[in-house]
């Protein structure tokens, strides 16, 4: 086969040579097939022993994650397990069974089609969305009805090559050796995406040619930095590939060096630069890179892991170790923030909101039900006797609720003194702005926060109307937007004149490209994945601080994405 050059969107950065192995985009083409009456039973043993199966390896695989995966992928996880206890989807396959006589195969694919004809007449384009989720377990339930002959995603040594790719597939991959993945869909800021780039497995999306130009077996190079796929590479190719895999070896190496170094700009400007974290690796890997403390330390993993809510011991336990390993240097506690797309196990989150990304999650949660959010800041007073602790408040849309989350961090703390137990005099609370509401009316209640923090993952799917799991709005879901830069731009200024210090922790606050806008807009702490924390010190110690703010304005008068990624090219650090 003759060379070609495939093109797609970078996603995850890295190069890999390897064999192709084509997973051609799922549908159930299962020819229509009916049973003998006395064959029912065993049939429906089948689907039963199946689900099963699907259970026990979504389990297994979440008790091998830890840390920032774990809550990537079992977001994921505990969707695809509600949707497997669902009595419609299981009790259709039953029903189609017994009196349609069908197979099972035949069985799951009727019922698959119903339930996607429900969801295609929806208005709503969130709950659309989420057949990709019904798809998903439909094929891990196909999988596993033929487990005799099932076939792995990809062995050691192979590149994926498919249409989309779920979170929990990824995670399977790179312990199974895989070495890169190209998509034909999908999104550069999806949480595959994002999750990839933590694997630090090479990620192409959007390379739409791919399924219809590769075929298995086909030797591969690609590109998780240019986006470019090379099919049946020539010797120029492979000596490219080499020379930038060595270049990598190096550069991590020389990455290794700034553990110790200051996070300090050209111009002598010293920048925070905090760890995000939600585990003891998590806030052992922080420590060991130098961070200047956690910024943002998530609790959902205590009440994702746990069929019951998890008491104020356990929680306070948890709090205090995270304290205790980084050694004196802050950490950030956010309060509970799981909703109906986050679902957890404890039975906290609702289970049929339709559309939870609107919905009861973060602090609305926490408000509705008092007696957990009173637990959980009486867990993290305690903590707070065993080193300096702040407490985040995540979904904040307006005033109310940060007065009533200070006012009980107010009757925690009496309860806590009263008791005699060593405390913080002071416990410093944050609101997370991630809400357009919260940044529109931020004056009116930065009165009750001593410090902010700016979840932009957020914030850019709230300000721009744009599900980043939505692969048709791949290209609208972008903080290389001019509305996102100028409402970051009046928060940081707003927080700046009243003495409040402020931080990005979403998923730009970790990409090198968007190091010095941020800069630039007058940012000065950043909290980000370990993971990509040295290579965000190195983009700093390049950065000339004093120039990329005096050519601030020129970015904030950019009208479009293109105008935007001028600036950026053109303040690139050095």
């Amino acid at each position: 086969m003759p060379r070609h050059v495939l093109s797609g969107s970078p996603a995850a950065r890295g190069s890999a040579l390897g064999r192709a192995r084509v997973r051609l985009p799922h549908a159930l083409e299962v020819e229509e097939a009916h049973i003998a009456p006395e064959e029912v039973e065993a049939e429906l043993q089948r689907v039963h022993d199946a689900v099963g199966m699907v259970r026990a390896e979504m389990r297994a695989l979440r008790e091998r994650l830890h840390g920032a995966l774990a809550r990537e992928v079992g977001e994921f996880l505990d969707l695809h397990a509600l949707l497997l206890d669902d009595p419609e989807l299981l009790q259709g396959i039953d029903a189609l069974i017994r009196t349609g006589r069908y197979s099972a195969d035949y069985a799951l694919r009727l019922q698959r089609d119903r339930i996607a004809a429900v969801f295609e007449g929806i208005d709503d384009a969130y709950l659309r969305s989420r057949i990709d989720d019904i798809d998903q377990v439909i094929g891990r339930l196909h999988a596993a009805l033929h487990s005799h002959e099932a076939e792995l995603l990809g062995v050691a040594g192979e590149i994926l090559v498919t249409d989309t790719i779920a979170p929990a597939d990824l995670a399977q991959l790179q312990a199974q050796g895989v070495l890169g993945v190209i998509t034909a869909g999908g999104s550069q800021l999806s949480h595959s995406a994002i999750l990839a780039r933590s694997l630090h497995l090479p990620l192409v999306v959007g390379a739409a040619a791919a399924l219809h130009k590769v075929n298995d077996g086909d030797v591969l190079i690609i590109d998780g930095s240019s986006g470019l796929v090379i099919l049946e590479p020539n010797a120029a190719d492979l000596r490219e590939h080499h020379a930038r895999t060595a270049h990598v070896r190096r550069e991590r190496r020389q990455l290794n060096r700034l553990r110790r170094e200051p996070s300090r700009t050209v111009d002598g400007v010293d920048i925070k630069l905090w760890a995000n974290a939600e585990s003891r690796e998590d806030v052992a890997e922080a420590h060991a890179l130098g961070s200047a403390g956690v910024g943002l330390y998530r609790t959902e993993y205590l009440f994702l892991n746990s069929t019951e809510v998890p008491d104020e011991e356990t929680q306070f336990r948890a709090y205090r170790d995270a304290v205790l390993g980084m050694t004196g240097r802050t950490v950030t506690i956010r309060t509970l923030d799981v909703g109906a797309d986050k679902a957890d196990n404890s039975g906290l989150a609702l289970r049929d909101e339709p559309n939870p990304a609107l919905g009861l999650r973060g602090v609305r949660l926490s408000l509705s039900r008092k007696d957990l959010l009173h637990t959980q800041l009486r867990a993290m007073v305690r903590a707070s006797g065993y080193g300096p602790l702040r407490i985040l408040v995540p979904m904040i849309s307006g005033a109310e609720e940060m007065f009533a989350v200070r006012d009980m961090l107010h009757v925690a703390m009496r309860e806590v003194a009263q008791e005699g137990a060593e405390m913080a005099g002071k416990i410093p609370l944050g609101a997370m702005i991630e809400v357009p509401s919260a940044a529109l009316s931020l004056t009116t209640f930065i009165s009750a926060c001593d410090f902010l923090s700016i979840g932009t993952n957020d914030l850019v799917q709230y300000l721009l109307a744009a599900d980043r799991n939505n692969d048709a709005l791949g290209d609208l879901y972008t903080p290389l937007h001019p509305a996102l830069l100028r409402m970051l731009s009046d928060v940081v200024r707003t927080a700046n004149r009243r003495g409040r210090p402020v931080s990005v922790c979403g998923e730009i606050a970790g990409d090198v490209m968007f190091t010095p806008l941020l800069l630039a807009l007058g940012l000065s702490e950043l909290s980000l994945h370990p993971g990509t924390l040295l290579e965000v010190r190195r983009a700093i110690r390049g950065c000339d601080l004093s120039s990329l703010r005096a050519h601030a304005p020129a970015l904030l008068r950019a009208r479009d994405r293109a105008g935007i990624e001028r600036w950026l090219a053109a303040h690139a650090p050095a």
